[in-house]
């Protein structure tokens, strides 16, 4: 198991640590029919509006593919690409009305895809098909690109493994009736979950809104589980007669999910892991900064630090690639990361951080402009690791 400095710590020492520890619903509304393939070095764009999803080209050969989506509606969107059984190829959240953003996806097999937009960032989105032709391309024997998966997997499961525990240690409270130690467990067992969230849509099972959905998210009948509900009987309403059972669920959810990463079937690409980075922290900038993550607690501050941590580990995973075909690149990214880390770092309090409620609107459009100038750079770091 690999050991991680405290929860306290700054992300950057965290980071080096763990590198050298590791040897380095919805919408069915119309999609735009266009039947012709894509040129393979040829970006295809998205035109995203409150009822539309109209791509440039619906068909492409294996290999990467480049989307670039711009939202010409008026509610913040979402872009997904789908592989059979709704698992995420690749995603970019959070596109405000009027920006755009860029995706690269590596479809290494070919077959029927699906692509979404989501306005309103709910439900199943604006969904049509997208076909992959030609031969199945080997992932790329590269020393660096194979070592950097390799990488970022030890780190996910890494993280899992410490999960587990910690997930264990807040269930016991919780059971107790330990209602201060379950608060204090709170925030430092969720730092496992939030550094690995960069993939969390790829997490078998929809675990993912298993274990994080929030109470706006909950769809009508839906069972609310994970760590929000409990959270909301933790600050709000106190313990309820099934919050025990809850706990439990929440202890084999993480387990489940533990099992999961280690699993030979879960697999990611380095192309993934960049856009894993850059659409949390477009999340972070976007909604997360206002305080939406942790509603009852208003630990937020807590999560966007292993946000951030997760993201920049990420990053380092796929740094050899980086520093090889665009070091400028890396250097810039750097620079970002630090700054971010430096801006959080003013909010410590012992071995935390101060609540967020304590946090003014200048001060969190400080950090949403810091954080979305990050992402901005780490943006490009998905096309420029993408196999050749």
């Amino acid at each position: 198991m690999i050991l991680l400095p405290a929860v306290g710590k700054p992300a950057a020492v965290a980071t080096a640590a763990l590198l050298a520890g590791l040897a380095l619903a919805g919408c069915s509304a119309k999609q735009a029919k266009t039947s012709d393939a894509a040129d393979s070095a040829a970006p295809i764009t998205v035109d995203a509006s409150d009822s539309a999803c109209a791509l440039s080209a619906t068909k492409a050969r294996t290999g990467p593919s480049t989307f670039v989506i711009t939202n010409n509606g008026s509610k913040v969107t979402e872009f997904y690409v789908y592989g059979e059984g709704d698992r995420v190829m690749g995603e970019v959240e959070n596109i405000s009305p009027g920006l755009q953003r860029k995706l690269v996806v590596n479809l290494t097999q070919p077959g029927t895809y699906k692509t979404a937009c989501k306005p309103g960032m709910v439900g199943d989105g604006i969904r049509g098909d997208f076909t992959v032709t030609g031969q199945a391309v080997k992932v790329s024997d590269d020393a660096q690109v194979r070592q950097g998966v390799e990488d970022y997997k030890r780190y996910v499961v890494s993280q899992a493994d410490e999960l587990v525990p910690a997930a264990e240690a807040f269930a016991a409270a919780i059971k107790a009736g330990d209602v201060a130690k379950a608060k204090a467990l709170y925030p430092t067992t969720r730092t496992y979950w939030e550094r690995i969230e960069p993939v969390a849509e790829s997490f078998p099972n929809d675990l993912d809104p298993r274990v994080d959905l929030r109470e706006a998210d909950v769809a009508p009948g839906e069972k609310w589980t994970g760590f929000h509900r409990l959270e909301k009987d933790l600050w709000v309403t106190g313990l309820q007669p099934d919050s025990a059972a809850v706990a439990d669920q929440l202890v084999a959810d993480v387990k489940e999910l533990n099992a999961g990463v280690k699993a030979p079937e879960w697999t990611i690409d380095v192309t993934q892991i960049a856009g894993g980075a850059q659409g949390l922290l477009d999340e972070i900038a976007a909604t997360k900064i206002t305080g939406e993550e942790d509603i009852f607690s208003h630990t937020d501050l807590w999560d966007f630090d292993a946000n951030v941590e997760g993201s920049r580990t990420a990053i380092a995973s796929v740094r050899p690639i980086l520093d090889e075909r665009n070091p400028d690149l890396g250097k810039r990214v750097d620079q970002r990361f630090a700054e971010v880390e430096a801006l959080l770092a003013k909010y410590r309090a012992g071995d935390g951080f101060v609540l967020y409620t304590t946090v003014t609107e200048p001060q969190r459009k400080e950090l949403s402009r810091a954080i979305d100038t990050l992402s901005k750079e780490v943006s490009q770091v998905q096309g420029v690791v993408a196999p050749q």
